[in-house]
């Protein structure tokens, strides 16, 4: 995979309405709090033009001007979020969590599996085809169906050793499963769904 330090970065059409946007929430003088949103535009505008979403420094440059703020700081924000990711990875960003209810539940196992599937040597590997990078995050705020995988944006819970293996399988064929829980869980429900209320009463009742 060859992803050089692009000398030039410019928002396309679609990045620019986006940042219109964002940038009209803030009082005048307070644009510099968008520097989050703005980098995450970058950064998703380089998965679209080059199928490996990260940040270089020319898009940083390219936020600090349009916030009209120092590159430094933009630097800094950048390299503090664990969501930005500042060298080029793989075409899917393979994050599985570690923390205690997903460790408990089997990441374990889960990372066997993107490592052997994804032929993956460990955390910030990337696969010599491209295709996969695999990272480690902290908790994803999905315990309840853990373990958790997270592809990109897209979260895929209840998982084991087998339907990790299986998602990975379906991503390299180019197929994207739908998110969620992979045994048809509810979200946020335990495994057979709600053991109490199993409507919403109306107001009043």
């Amino acid at each position: 995979m060859s992803h050089p330090e692009p000398d030039h970065f410019a928002f396309d059409a679609d990045s620019n309405a986006q940042i219109e946007k964002i940038v009209a929430r803030y009082p005048e003088g307070k644009q510099a709090s968008a520097v989050i949103p703005l980098l995450y535009i970058a950064q998703k505008q380089m998965g679209r033009a080059t199928g490996s979403a990260w940040v270089p420094r020319v898009a940083m440059d390219a936020v600090a001007e349009r916030l009209s703020m120092p590159p430094i700081r933009v630097y800094e924000v950048a390299t503090f979020y664990f969501m930005f990711n500042t060298k080029p990875i793989g075409r899917f960003h393979l994050q599985v969590c570690g923390t205690t209810p997903c460790w408990l539940r089997g990441s374990d196992d889960v990372l066997r599996a993107c490592k052997d599937a994804g032929h993956l040597k460990g955390y910030g590997d990337t696969s010599q085809d491209g295709l996969f990078t695999l990272s480690e995050v902290e908790c994803l705020g999905a315990c309840v169906n853990a373990p958790i995988l997270a592809v990109d944006d897209d979260f895929y819970e209840d998982l084991d050793y087998d339907r990790t293996v299986a998602l990975i399988e379906a991503l390299r064929r180019g197929e994207r499963p739908q998110p969620g829980s992979t045994i048809g869980r509810q979200t946020s429900a335990p495994e057979g769904g709600p053991l109490v209320l199993h409507d919403v009463p109306a107001a009043g009742e």
